[in-house]
């Protein structure tokens, strides 16, 4: 059932949250991020690493230690808006986390642009939906041809 209008302020306090996961990934905090972005059942994500769609969330203790290993604990992230939309029970928002780190064994720049879509359920969010890709540089058509074709060299 549908509630009341999403507000401003609900939109504020989402996006305090987003900004405060944000941070926490990069530094390797997956329990604060967990703790801060409530997945839904039917959660699907759009990994920044291409691929498949990925269904439903997998927090297990493999996983959480995965994830930790790979944000090895240093870094800082930060959401910057660009657009937010709510109707109904959802709201979306649109931006880029720009993000620096040591992100697999390497120190950089982890910034990507994402797209969330979060589903008020009670009185708290889930996270419904997650695209995320690493194109905040534009590249050109001729990269993004090879991109398409599963071409990974950019020879």
């Amino acid at each position: 059932m549908t509630q009341a209008t999403i507000t401003d302020q609900d939109l504020e306090e989402l996006l305090a949250r987003v900004q405060d996961a944000t941070g926490a990934l990069i530094r390797g905090d997956v329990r604060r991020y967990i703790a801060l972005v409530d997945e839904a059942p039917d959660y699907t994500l759009m990994p920044p690493t291409g691929g498949p769609t990925r269904h439903g969330s997998d927090f297990s203790p493999e996983r959480v230690e995965a994830l930790e290993e790979f944000f090895a604990g240093s870094g800082e992230g930060e959401f910057e808006l660009e657009q937010s939309y709510a109707s109904g029970d959802l709201a979306v928002l649109v931006g880029v986390e720009r993000q620096h780190g040591t992100v697999a064994s390497v120190d950089q720049d982890w910034s990507l642009r994402v797209t969330l879509v979060f589903r008020r359920e009670g009185s708290g969010w889930r996270l419904a939906h997650r695209h995320a890709d690493a194109l905040v540089h534009e590249i050109d058509m001729d990269h993004v041809s090879r991109l398409a074709r599963g071409a990974v060299s950019t020879e």
